[in-house]
């Protein structure tokens, strides 16, 4: 039974993240708000409250603005979302900034990085090779 509710709130968080992208695309007007995406939500077993993971394209001011606007704009989402979903409570929204998106950005440019140290030490090393020796 645990296992059944557990799926059950899983398939609700899929389509909250579902619902809440298009509406937040069509239906929020303030332009401050960017490019938003929707990388994830947590549902409670209760289906009382909803943590609402979101990026956004640019810098981390923006992501701050963008997460003021979206709680702001919770209550608005959480009744229209309520119309689309029809479940016998719609939970409240809290919206999060995610950053391991940012986080993953971040460790792709150090692997990046050492790679092209280590392609730059082993050519050194080919280039010594190469040279007469005396």
């Amino acid at each position: 039974m645990a296992e059944r509710d557990n799926s059950r709130t899983r398939r609700i968080a899929d389509q909250i993240q579902r619902q809440l992208a298009e509406l937040i695309q069509t239906e929020v007007r303030d332009p401050r708000i960017g490019m938003v995406t929707i990388t994830g939500v947590e549902v409670t077993h209760e289906l009382e409250h909803a943590k609402v993971y979101f990026t956004v394209l640019g810098e981390a001011a923006e992501a701050e603005e963008s997460a003021r606007i979206l709680n702001r704009a919770a209550g608005f989402l959480r009744s229209a979302l309520a119309r689309r979903l029809k479940l016998r409570t719609t939970p409240q929204l809290h919206f999060v900034y995610d950053q391991s998106v940012e986080h993953g950005n971040r460790l792709s440019a150090l692997i990046d990085q050492a790679v092209s140290s280590d392609r730059h030490a082993a050519q050194g090393d080919d280039e010594d090779e190469a040279a007469p020796k005396k």
